[in-house]
């Protein structure tokens, strides 16, 4: 599956953005989705991840994010609504799956197989 994320952009600090993970043809309905993101000189980090719909519905996210940042998905895509946006959040953002793991922690610890071409956020203090 060849995934897209869109949305990012520069935003003030507090601001909210709305990103986007979709796939062409193809719909993530059967796909558990996480975002990651990447701050320069960092590590990749999981942000957030959503269960497939006939799964258990599960949504999980780092503490980080805990409050500021929602995931949710319907029929078109996946979508991380981010608000109260912090200067720390700036990073690009990637959406990606893997059927071997279900949400949660194990969807951060491994390595994932398909990956979009991520999306750059910018929050400005």
């Amino acid at each position: 599956v060849q995934l897209q994320a869109s949305g990012g952009g520069l935003v003030q600090a507090g601001g909210s953005l709305r990103l986007s993970c979709a796939a062409s043809g193809v719909t993530l309905n059967y796909y558990n989705i996480g975002w990651f993101r990447q701050a320069p000189g960092k590590p990749r980090e999981g942000v957030s991840c959503i269960s497939r719909i006939d799964g258990d519905g599960a949504t999980f996210y780092v503490d980080s994010v805990k409050g500021r940042f929602t995931i949710s998905r319907d029929n078109n895509g996946v979508y991380l609504q981010m608000n109260s946006l912090e200067p720390e959040d700036t990073a690009v953002y990637y959406c990606a799956t893997d059927e071997r793991y279900a949400c949660g922690t194990a969807f951060f610890r491994y390595k994932l197989d398909y990956w979009g071409q991520g999306t750059q956020v910018t929050v400005s203090s």
